[in-house]
């Protein structure tokens, strides 16, 4: 990452035909990021804008863009559609307008499918099948593995109901899952991540205190940095992490055991981005992503796995 100085930030809303820039203003944002199906959602609060942009706001524009980061060095850390807009006042002279705002929601909670796919449809043929459906709510099909394996139809299929309900039963047969990440459905394996530039994370270059191992995983802050990505890799310095203690009695041993596999530290210091949350104040001092991470050659203990859990080391995908 660049230089973290001279902070810059970009906030946009509007619809297809116009857009309004609020960059100005002081705002406040509050984003929150993870790799599971639920969509994203960010809260962000702008401060005494006047009676006609707050009434565009409410009742003409759907999409919000929020770009950050530091120089020219900004990134999208959100992009989605309008919730809900409610406005209020911190004091005689300020006044905020809060603006709800979540990451495909429309297609998570309406995309329906009504069609059929013959026999011997393969995997991409059932993705694409299910994306025709999400396209018109505004998602489109992020990253994918290029080869994905698994059983074609057998015989035709009909698809009636929720998109996501068919999407979720797909990925399972793959052993993989599914996420919207700024308009875009993400399929990423359960052993593998999404490839691309791997940020090193250290105090030199943003980092916050120091990471910590929680019974979630590694917990790491660091100042706001657009090139977060969930599905992606970081790199820490292992040394860097702080254990945490382990229970002493008997009663803690398989809590102990979780803590070993949730916040494993990998030998290369390479970790799987699970969840980040960005928050900041263009005219405060919060400037912060925060992440929680695993490692990416986390393994389960002897005894879970002869149970059946079949979960093997985080690697690029084939």
């Amino acid at each position: 990452m660049s230089d973290q100085y001279l902070r810059n930030a970009s906030l946009l809303i509007g619809n297809d035909a116009e857009a309004l820039d609020l960059s100005q203003l002081r705002f406040r944002f509050a984003i929150h990021r993870g790799d599971n199906r639920t969509p994203n959602s960010a809260d962000i609060r702008v401060y005494n804008i006047s009676d006609a942009t707050r009434q565009k706001i409410q009742n003409e524009f759907t999409r919000v863009v929020l770009q950050a980061g530091y120089g020219d060095s900004m990134g999208v850390i959100f992009d989605g559609t309008v919730v809900q807009v409610r406005r209020g006042r911190e004091s005689q002279t300020d006044t905020y307008l809060d603006i709800t705002v979540a990451d495909g929601d429309s297609a998570y909670n309406f995309a329906a499918m009504n069609m059929s796919l013959a026999a011997g449809a393969s995997i991409d043929n059932q993705i694409a099948a299910v994306m025709q459906s999400m396209v018109p709510q505004g998602v489109t099909l992020g990253y994918k593995p290029p080869a994905l394996t698994g059983k074609t139809l057998p015989r035709g299929k009909v698809y009636y109901g929720t998109a996501r309900a068919y999407i979720d039963n797909l990925v399972k047969t793959i052993s993989a899952k599914w996420s919207i990440q700024d308009g875009k459905v993400e399929i990423v394996p359960l052993n593998a991540y999404i490839p691309g530039d791997i940020p090193v994370i250290t105090a030199a270059t943003g980092m916050v205190g120091l990471p910590e191992q929680t019974q979630n995983g590694i917990k790491v802050r660091m100042l706001l940095n657009p090139a977060i990505r969930i599905g992606r890799l970081i790199k820490l310095d292992n040394a860097s992490i702080q254990e945490q203690r382990l229970g002493v009695g008997i009663d803690n041993q398989v809590n102990n055991q979780f803590l070993q596999l949730q916040g494993k530290k990998d030998n290369d210091g390479l970790y799987y981005v699970m969840v980040a949350e960005h928050s900041g104040d263009t005219r405060g001092n919060e400037w912060y992503t925060d992440v929680i991470c695993l490692a990416t050659d986390a393994s389960v203990p002897l005894e879970l796995a002869q149970k059946g859990s079949a979960i093997d080391p985080i690697k690029p995908y084939g």
